[in-house]
């Protein structure tokens, strides 16, 4: 999930680099939205294997 992330903000940097404003915020945007999602399972899953197995 990380390495997609950071794909599509390596694709949202030369975009803009290149001058597609547009492909370049979308991008950007898919990138937020992956690295957020990214966060989000790994916070779960560490909290889920630090729990006491019983």
């Amino acid at each position: 999930m990380l390495s997609w992330a950071i794909t599509f903000l390596i694709i949202a940097i030369i975009a803009a680099v290149l001058g597609f404003g547009g492909i370049a915020g979308t991008a950007a945007g898919i990138a937020k939205i992956l690295f957020v999602v990214f966060l989000v399972l790994f916070i779960v899953s560490f909290i889920m294997g630090r729990r006491p197995r019983g």
